[in-house]
């Protein structure tokens, strides 16, 4: 079992009042974690660490920073087997998963590096004789991200690396459902000798989120929220940074569909469902939700990925012999079990799979879904996909947009023009073209419209998000006034 403090100001720190909360195997129910529940002084104090530690952080040099980065970079490679270990407890994902995890993550760390000499500004024409007017970037002072479960490492580290990049110190909210995995981000980051008090990370009792993270986003020195989770979450950290009137950055849900046009390569686009679809038991924003599959093509298609998810099956990720481990909950399984009983009494057939057994259920294919169907609109965030039957390219424009949703989506078509044609007409912030909607890299603009959030992610997108641009001018000259 992990005994899991918060990291306040470079300390290991037990919660002020001494309290705790457990983590639970999704598996077993035996306690993996014991971890500290911040109270809302602990809150506080993170925040008052971050703001300390910020002018000397912002005032480094920017190859100094990078070099803090890289070396984080290495010790979170380094340490790949203490995220895998924590993680296939706390969660009951795969190793194979985690270890994916670490590794992007020590690469979104690596991306971050690189761009700390890349906060340029501009020098804008002026009509005032004389006078030299520059645009600059600039840290904004302390940065809240709050991180979710699904995946954690790469989701943890996204939440403060460009941040840090650019400057800002932080305080990362933890997931109550991955405790050990956040606060080994944090240990990395403090190890990597970025400075007291630039990372911090806020562990909290279920029952307390919402108080947690209200104090946090009202914090006058909190001048960034960051939030990856669901969309219902999502729109109360977006009314809480509203009111307080600090700009948020909001990856939320989705519901990824997957154009099929009838001059498909069926068998990529059956391999890319797959991984899309099952890929971490589908607990991914960007997993393929919805196949939506030109009527002429779409018995083979079936067909095929039928096949193709009954070779795949969810087991113990502890005995690692399996390609995909169980859901997070069995709660969050029973719940996928009703989308499924809803589409089979609505006329939905069952391809294969659908069975749940506690936290664990194997993948599964759901034909001829229709909109009167939960599965159509409802995100499932699990191991289904939902085939949904159209008779025209306009049509199956449609029915992806058909969607509350705007997250990633994808189009298979051998003609790609038409293809490109299909994805320019899709509302997402992300469409891959002959590729999984599941896609990430560390350089990107990551981020979604609609229901799916606003703002994005990675690289060069990012350092608008996370700094303040300022104009400032310099009188070259004397100037004349009127008065």
């Amino acid at each position: 079992m992990h005994q899991t403090n918060l990291l306040i100001a470079g300390k290991d720190r037990p919660a002020s009042n001494g309290a705790t909360f457990n983590r639970v195997s999704p598996l077993t129910g035996e306690i993996v974690t014991c971890a500290a529940a911040a109270t809302l002084e602990d809150a506080d104090a993170a925040v008052a660490a971050a703001r300390e530690a910020f002018p000397v952080w912002a005032g480094l040099p920017p190859t100094e920073r990078r070099r803090r980065l890289l070396k984080a970079s290495d010790l979170m490679e380094q340490r790949a087997p203490e995220f895998i270990d924590a993680g296939v407890l706390e969660t009951g994902a795969t190793r194979g998963w985690y270890g994916f995890n670490t590794k992007l993550a020590a690469g979104m760390l690596r991306e971050a590096a690189s761009m700390t000499t890349q906060l340029s500004g501009e020098v804008i024409p002026s009509d005032v004789p004389g006078n030299m007017a520059l645009a600059m970037r600039q840290p904004c002072g302390v940065v809240l991200g709050i991180a979710p479960w699904n995946a954690p490492v790469i989701l943890g580290t996204r939440a403060v690396a460009m941040p840090l990049a650019c400057g800002n110190t932080v305080v990362l909210k933890a997931s109550e459902l991955c405790p050990a995995v956040h606060r080994l981000i944090g240990t990395v980051l403090q190890d990597a000798e970025l400075g007291d008090g630039v990372v911090n990370v806020i562990l909290n009792a279920p029952a307390d989120a919402a108080s947690i993270v209200e104090r946090l986003i009202a914090n006058p020195a909190v001048r960034r929220v960051n939030f990856t989770g669901s969309t219902y979450v999502g729109r109360i950290v977006g009314q809480l940074a509203a009111k307080h009137l600090k700009p948020a950055l909001l990856e939320l849900g989705g519901k990824a569909p997957l154009v099929v046009l009838s001059d498909a390569d069926l068998d990529q686009a059956v391999s890319a469902a797959a991984f899309g679809g099952f890929f971490n038991q589908g607990q991914i924003c960007m997993s393929t939700e919805r196949i939506v599959v030109d009527a002429s093509v779409a018995d083979a298609f079936v067909e095929q990925l039928g096949r193709k998810a009954a070779s795949l099956s969810a087991g113990d990720p502890r005995e690692n012999n399996t390609p995909l481990g169980s859901m997070v909950s069995g709660e969050a399984a029973t719940r996928i079990g009703e989308l499924l009983e809803d589409a089979r009494s609505k006329g939905a057939r069952i391809v294969t799979g659908g069975t749940v057994d506690g936290a664990m259920m194997q993948p599964t294919v759901v034909d001829h879904v229709t909109s009167k169907m939960r599965l159509y609109s409802e995100e499932s965030f699990g191991p289904v996909v939902a085939v949904v039957r159209v008779g025209s390219t306009d049509e199956a424009v449609r029915v992806a947009n058909d969607t509350e949703y705007g997250l990633s989506a994808a189009v298979f078509g051998r003609d790609v023009g038409r293809a490109l044609s299909v994805a320019r007409r899709i509302e997402s912030g992300i469409c891959h073209i002959n590729a999984s909607t599941v896609h990430d890299e560390a350089q990107m603009p990551f981020g979604g419209v609609k229901a799916s959030g606003y703002g994005r992610f990675g690289g060069k997108a990012a350092v608008a998000e996370f700094t303040d641009l300022r104009w400032i001018t310099v009188q070259t000259t004397p100037r004349h006034y009127p008065i």
